[in-house]
């Protein structure tokens, strides 16, 4: 069996990275990232895996108290808040990425709508900050085999932060390859 790890499709927003199962890197490790924007100016998208041990309205001025885990979105700008959202046209200023997945907007009025129970919080997902590509720059990364690209089935898919292991559930979505990929130990010392 060809358990190579190699894509097909080619990066859009809208779909996600999954990582390659052997990468040991800090930010990228066994990670789902989901691309925001795909274009000649370069890449950006959230990694959807890693989790901050902490609550962000302990540290964070003016942050909702809500139950729901927040993300790290990557090394760039990471004192940054950036969300994503299903609210669609009643947030000002939000930006469609894909099937009904929203960026942005006007800040104050989620954080107001969440403190106010207006906003159910599984209808937004926040990180600190967020993973970013210089043009030309991801796709090199997926000729080297470091990602695969996948499409989204549903936004709940990217918005659940209560999901166990989505790097793995990606995974083996692809196939059976892929599937005995996602089981393989980071280090085959450990196995």
């Amino acid at each position: 069996m060809d358990l190579s790890f190699k894509n097909n499709r080619k990066p859009t927003k809208g779909r996600v990275l999954i990582a390659d199962p052997f990468s040991k890197d800090e930010y990228f490790g066994r990670s789902v990232v989901y691309i925001c924007d795909h274009n000649s100016k370069g890449t950006f998208g959230f990694v959807l895996t890693n989790y901050l041990d902490i609550n962000l309205a302990d540290v964070a001025k003016n942050f909702p108290n809500i139950n729901a885990n927040i993300s790290i979105g990557g090394p760039v700008q990471t004192e940054s808040i950036f969300f994503i959202h299903t609210l669609g046209n009643r947030i000002p200023e939000s930006t469609e990425v894909m099937d009904g997945i929203y960026i942005g907007g006007d800040y104050d009025l989620i954080t107001e709508q969440l403190t106010d129970g207006k906003i159910d919080p599984s209808q937004v997902r926040f990180f600190l900050g967020y993973s970013g590509w210089d043009p030309g720059q991801l796709e090199e990364e997926i000729t080297r085999n470091n990602w695969i690209v996948a499409p989204v089935i549903s936004p709940m898919e990217i918005m659940d932060t209560n999901i166990k292991d989505i790097w793995q559930k990606f995974m083996k979505r692809e196939g059976k390859k892929y599937d005995i990929l996602s089981r393989a130990p980071l280090d085959f010392n450990d196995n």
